[in-house]
């Protein structure tokens, strides 16, 4: 090995590392290093630009333009409630949601599917006293399933798109991954509704959970005339005593005064309906002039009157809250939203609640209004996931919605029959969308999720870093000797299970631009045809199931499913294992 090659390695181990332990960002750890690279000379300045102008980047881009254009309009929503309108069997009731939801999958982006699908599942399983968790991981699970049917199903068949047609090579056609694509997922559904449907728990969402716990951590403050800072402002008694709680609103008589902001003046009489655990709300007990009431009447419901939503949002692997904490990010000044408590791994963290180190797939539950749902429904900072009814200048027109699914439907036809490319029939349903007015250009940029594309793009820079100075090469030959002894499935089951596991442990963009020119080097090393290597590659990096962390979907139904990361494990094992028999006998079988 070369000082550069040790060099290259080194960075990649730590980068990998980063990643794995969510020190900070994802798109900024892949970013930083992309900077290394480019600063130590290892590659230039355009092939550390190269994933900016990518036309796959680019294409997600578009895509999430269209996508977030048709879950405006609630199409989703409609369809999903008739089918589970009239249905009562659980099974029954999955394999008419799952189904669908697959199919869709493979011409929509996942991301908002499960978004939009989230709350109102939880509310039908509610209902009909079935418990989410067995509906959730399954929703999310179909949809990375159905992302594989075709070349716009997933982020990630998109990039190895344009990392083919960068390096000058034939891209995938649109319905080229079927072949692997529908086996898999007609398999997955089977396993999802047999083995995988008795290995699911059977537990409460996180609101439910402290809906459960209201009585341990929510109480109420009656200010009294010998209280010590009437008259003074809310921070002045922050530090003594309101010391390590979470006030969430006052009620001063018929008004209720939310958000409580530092300078709010505190008057006699004052109900203060504050969060904190059993030791904190001990302590203010003691307090001259606070009247405690432990035993408050006080639901969560409660909270929800006019213009009050209560929402759940789940911390994205994107936020920019990532290792901080709510106080420190200044949560509430910047999202106008109170929270009252925060669930981790299907428990909630008993600590002051401003205190807490935001990690990704936390699960916060907020207060907040009208305005918040307006600004932040498609914030990459987190997915909100609400079974509150959204106020109705949310709702918007069924046609529009229809008109958009069918633009995307000639866009797709278009690219079938050859007459487009997929960047010029996404760019051209873009412009349509935005001249007809079925979403406005503020809507457009909210819509795009800038911490994927720029994690994507970054990749692309380190992922030449590992074919300029040779690593990727070296890697090859490694694993081209390690597996020669078992023959050309060994060595497709050994990329196979190298890719899956770095999906897992970072995220399914940055695995899949990593192991790119490893797939082509191995290519070459065999002296065989790229193609198989390649559609290999996009299948395994978009088939993580074992982690809540290595895909969006998996994250985003984390906190709701009340799920623990072991859950992942438990069901996700036996339906890696089936999908990578499966890919890889196909893949064998059709290119080699």
């Amino acid at each position: 090995m070369t000082a550069e090659m040790i060099f290259v390695a080194a960075m990649i181990v730590i980068m990998l590392l980063l990643l794995l332990f969510e020190v900070m960002r994802a798109d900024f750890t892949v970013f930083s290093f992309l900077v290394i690279f480019l600063l130590t000379g290892v590659i230039s300045t355009e092939q550390a630009l190269s994933g900016f102008s990518n036309v796959g980047m680019l294409t997600v881009l578009l895509l999430f333009i269209v996508a977030g254009a048709i879950q405006k309009h609630g199409i989703i929503e409609n369809f999903v409630n008739k089918i589970l309108r009239d249905s009562k069997s659980p099974r029954k009731s999955m394999f008419k949601l799952l189904a669908p939801v697959a199919f869709a999958s493979g011409f929509l982006n996942n991301t908002p599917i499960v978004v939009t699908l989230t709350p109102i599942i939880k509310n039908w399983c509610q209902k009909n006293d079935i418990s989410p968790s067995k509906f959730l991981i399954p929703l999310s699970y179909m949809t990375i399933l159905g992302g594989t049917v075709t070349l716009i199903g997933t982020s990630t068949t998109l990039i190895v798109h344009g990392l083919l047609v960068q390096a000058g090579l034939d891209g995938f056609s649109f319905f080229q991954l079927s072949v692997v694509g529908v086996p898999i997922t007609i398999f997955g559904l089977i396993y999802i509704l047999t083995v995988g449907y008795a290995l699911l728990p059977s537990t409460l969402g996180a609101k439910e959970q402290i809906r459960e716990e209201v009585k341990e951590f929510l109480a109420e403050a009656v200010i009294e005339k010998d209280f010590d800072y009437i008259g003074s402002h809310i921070i002045d008694a922050s530090g003594t005593s309101f010391k390590n709680v979470y006030i969430i609103e006052i009620i001063r008589g018929e008004e209720r005064i939310f958000p409580v902001t530092p300078t709010t003046v505190i008057r006699e009489g004052d109900q203060l309906l504050f969060s904190g655990t059993l030791n904190t709300i001990a302590e203010i007990q003691k307090q001259k002039g606070v009247n405690v009431n432990t035993g408050t009447n006080d639901t969560l419901e409660s909270l929800n009157y006019g213009d009050n939503y209560l929402v759940e949002a789940v911390i994205s692997h994107q936020s920019s809250m990532v290792a901080h904490s709510l106080k420190s990010s200044m949560f509430r000044n910047k999202y106008n939203a109170g929270v009252i408590a925060v669930h981790r791994n299907n428990e909630r963290i008993k600590s002051r609640v401003g205190d807490i180190i935001m990690k990704p797939g936390d699960t916060l539950l907020m207060l907040c209004g009208q305005r918040f749902l307006e600004e932040h429904l498609h914030s990459s900072d987190f997915y909100v996931v609400t079974s509150v009814t959204p106020p109705e200048s949310l709702k918007q027109s069924r046609v529009k919605g229809w008109i958009a699914i069918s633009l995307l439907l000639a866009m797709v036809s278009s690219v079938t029959f050859g007459l487009l490319t997929m960047f010029e029939a996404m760019l051209i349903a873009v412009i349509i969308l935005l001249a007809f007015r079925l979403i406005d250009a503020k809507e457009a940029f909210s819509y795009i999720q800038v911490n994927v594309l720029l994690l994507i793009a970054s990749a692309f820079g380190v992922g030449a870093a590992l074919t300029q100075s040779g690593l990727a090469q070296l890697i090859a030959e490694s694993m081209v000797d390690f597996g020669r002894p078992f023959g050309i499935i060994g060595i497709i089951i050994i990329l196979y299970i190298v890719t899956n596991i770095f999906t897992e442990l970072i995220t399914n963009s940055a695995a899949a631009v990593l192991m790119f020119p490893i797939a082509l080097e191995i290519a070459e090393q065999m002296n065989t045809d790229y193609v198989g290597f390649i559609v290999l590659i996009a299948v395994a990096s978009s088939a993580s199931f074992i982690t809540p962390i290595g895909y969006q979907t998996n994250l985003i139904v984390y906190g709701p499913g009340g799920y623990k990361f072991t859950d992942y494990i438990k069901v996700g094992v036996p339906l890696s294992t089936i999908t990578m028999i499966t890919a890889t006998f196909i893949i064998y079988t059709v290119w080699f």
